[in-house]
């Protein structure tokens, strides 16, 4: 599902933001250069007071899938209740690493390891980007088919051609400029495993999930994208289909990172120091995801009401950080989601 979420407007020029960056990033490069040396604790509270203005407002990109949505409003709503404001765009794969390059984006929670590899390369080697951490384990990427599909025999890549006719030809994606879709067209385009004849249907992860539930409410074969984390793992009865290598890389596999634009966290080091702390789970995604798809809630909703549960998640993620007034972050924001 798409969300698009709006945040304070940033005042500041480009101009502004450069100065501030530099003067205030150089006193935080002093502070970590020395924290390193003599083994002082990580983040006293002086250092989030000593970021600069710029670090006022947090931006975060996003990319209108679920999975990225739940973890954005989750880290998004943790910022807020430490004092920080921040705004969310929703932007394709690729136009986020160039927005980073220029300085319009901060954040970016979603960064899927292979598939976005190729997208990311040329910004890392100019040094426009950073990799924080890897924020997510276990992820999951490939084609999938129904259960009584592969029961009839769809069960690996090279499979698929023998079904084009009940496929009607069609593999289903998700929005048009994603990542996985271009490696599906790009397999396409070279007739991999046969599948030259074949159409990838793009359209958005709402529309291929209702194609997906049409399909097996009449028990028609199907051919779609799948990813774990996401409710449909847990909503449909699917199959992942083997021998995505020469596809996908790492036979499906994957991870998710967490990517900043260049020297975001020697700048801002309080939220850099967050940043290195935050990951994710298959079941805290999973369960965020789930109170959107299935019960209509917002992100912001969902990640509100996940929090006010008090995982012990918060006190890891939260470890050697502040608000943005310099307090200890971990009380600020157990008040903030505290049930009422």
């Amino acid at each position: 599902m798409r969300y698009r979420q709006s945040g304070d407007k940033t005042v500041n020029s480009l101009r502004q933001r450069i100065k501030l960056a530099v003067t205030g990033g150089c006193r935080a490069a002093g502070f970590w250069a020395l924290a390193a040396v003599i083994g002082a604790p990580p983040l006293p509270a002086a250092a989030a007071a000593a970021e600069p203005p710029a670090c006022a407002t947090v931006r975060l990109a996003e990319t209108g899938w679920t999975d990225i949505a739940a973890a954005t409003a989750l880290t998004r709503q943790i910022l807020q209740a430490l004092g920080y404001k921040t705004q969310t765009r929703l932007l394709s794969v690729p136009v986020t690493f160039s927005a980073m390059a220029t300085g319009e984006i901060d954040i970016f929670l979603g960064f899927w390891q292979p598939t976005m590899t190729a997208d990311i390369r040329p910004y890392r080697e100019r040094g426009e980007v950073q990799i924080i951490r890897e924020n997510l384990r276990g992820a999951r990427y490939g084609l999938a088919v129904p259960d009584y599909t592969y029961a009839a025999g769809l069960r690996t890549l090279a499979d698929i051609a023998r079904f084009g006719a009940a496929l009607h030809y069609k593999i289903y994606g998700i929005e048009p400029g994603n990542d996985a879709n271009r490696l599906v067209l790009a397999g396409i385009e070279a007739d991999k495993d046969g599948l030259g004849a074949f159409r990838l249907v793009e359209s958005s992860e709402p529309a291929m999930l209702a194609e997906l539930g049409a399909a097996i409410a009449e028990h028609k074969p199907i051919v779609f994208l799948a990813w774990q984390p996401h409710p449909m793992n847990q909503q449909f009865h699917i199959a992942y289909l083997q021998g995505g290598e020469a596809w996908f890389g790492a036979g499906g596999g994957a991870s998710v990172a967490t990517v900043t634009r260049r020297d975001y966290s020697r700048e801002c080091p309080n939220i850099g120091r967050f940043l290195q702390n935050l990951s994710f789970s298959l079941t805290i995604e999973n369960t965020v995801m789930d109170k959107i798809l299935r019960y209509g809630d917002d992100p912001d909703s969902a990640a509100r009401a996940w929090l006010g549960r008090n995982p012990p998640e918060l006190a890891a993620w939260l470890a050697g950080v502040t608000s943005r007034s310099g307090a200890a972050a971990l009380p600020i924001v157990q008040k903030a989601f505290a049930p009422r």
